[in-house]
């Protein structure tokens, strides 16, 4: 940025806005993200507690 072209108050109170509003934006997707793969995890645990248990009614019925 040249020396002798200055920004106002004003252009860099827009300039800030726009950066909050991509930085909220940004923060969003990161949370959604976060969200999905906690559910996605959890239901992997509960489906492998599911499957240990149908295995060992399994064997249990083979014996």
């Amino acid at each position: 940025m040249p020396k002798n072209s200055e920004l106002s108050s004003k252009d860099l109170e827009k300039k800030l806005d726009l950066l909050i509003k991509r930085f909220e934006e940004q923060k969003g997707i990161i949370n959604s993200y976060i969200k999905r793969e906690r559910d996605w995890k959890k239901d992997k645990v509960l489906h492998k507690k599911e499957l240990s248990q149908l295995e060992r009614n399994l064997n249990k019925d083979k014996k």
